[in-house]
């Protein structure tokens, strides 16, 4: 009974030292924190205010080394806690066609952002190299990429949309002079019968590390309409008679095939359309036929076909 009191209150004498010992290293250590060292930290850059005529390539500095005089407990958040600084690229200097920011402009941007309590004691570097190129932009036609199979019977009515139908590209002259046109990710659509709309991402060309665009993305629509079919009898005119004839045709009127939607038909007549025999076109030869050559027709049809493509004629003499 005595030994097992004994080995509790040895136990609890353990404890009590095992306290001792953590209590007096954390006073230890927050003693040492609160002490003024000088050490290095390392800071992440972000760069702001880039002029409009400017742009900011991919082989900008993203950090820097210091050299600092702080309490134990700021270097101690540096080492755990990356700090950032901002650097007002709108001070940048050209030297030697290089944009730098001076080592002078460069610490009093960097005192500025740090706390009151830190001294900056020395840079790793006396100039900061910011890697910027002049910048040339202009817009550039969106492309849709598209294969459309439509349903029997079913036409597009009007043209394939795009939205936007170009994009703003901004960087280097010698990139941006060699995009001609912006090509959407492929839209294939199978037997389509309505009116349909796709959002689609853009696809850049390799090799523009400093070009950046206006958009990422494009709508591809369009309107799908059901057609028929209408025939129209139109005279056909000659023109180019030799002086002192007449030419008379064998039939003096030709068949048109027109296809169209339903509404449009209805709104097209024979005088929508004109038919040219060109007597010209023979060029002295003895043939008996014109070609014949639809030189009017109507808008927003989806096609048209002449039944004859020849017709007979005779000379007559006025």
């Amino acid at each position: 009974m005595f030994k097992k009191v004994l080995q509790g209150l040895n136990q609890k004498k353990a404890k009590v030292f095992s306290l001792f010992l953590i209590c007096s290293f954390l006073a230890w250590f927050i003693s040492n924190l609160s002490e003024t060292y000088e050490s290095r930290a390392f800071f992440t850059l972000n760069y702001r205010n880039l002029p409009d005529s400017l742009l900011l390539g991919k082989n900008s500095n993203n950090e820097i080394e210091a050299k600092l005089r702080t309490s134990g407990f700021q270097f101690l958040y540096y080492k755990i806690f990356r700090s950032q600084i901002d650097i007002d690229v709108s001070q940048v200097e050209y030297r030697n066609g290089q944009y730098v920011l001076s080592e002078e402009m460069l610490r009093r941007q960097m005192d500025q952002q740090l706390s009151q309590n830190i001294s900056l004691l020395d840079l790793d570097r006396n100039v900061l190299d910011v890697d910027l190129y002049q910048v040339d932009s202009k817009k550039i036609p969106i492309k849709a990429n598209l294969k459309l199979q439509l349903q029997q019977n079913h036409i597009l009515d009007g043209k394939i949309m795009v939205s936007p139908d170009s994009i703003e590209v901004k960087g280097p002259k010698n990139e941006i002079d060699t995009i001609k046109s912006i090509k959407t990710a492929a839209i294939q659509l199978t037997d389509v019968n309505e009116d349909f709309s796709s959002e689609v991402s853009l696809v850049f060309p390799k090799g523009l590390d400093n070009s950046i665009f206006s958009e990422g993305r494009a709508t591809v629509s369009g309107k799908v309409s059901k057609f028929s079919e209408k025939v129209f009898d139109v005279p056909i005119q000659v023109v180019n008679a030799p002086e002192g004839y007449q030419i008379r045709t064998f039939p003096n009127s030709v068949t048109i095939l027109c296809k169209a939607t339903i509404e449009r038909l209805k709104e097209i007549s024979a005088s929508d359309f004109e038919i040219v025999a060109d007597y010209g076109q023979l060029d002295g030869s003895e043939s008996s036929k014109l070609f014949l050559e639809i030189t009017e027709s109507p808008q927003k049809v989806y096609d048209i076909k002449l039944e004859e493509n020849t017709v007979n004629f005779v000379l007559e003499q006025q």
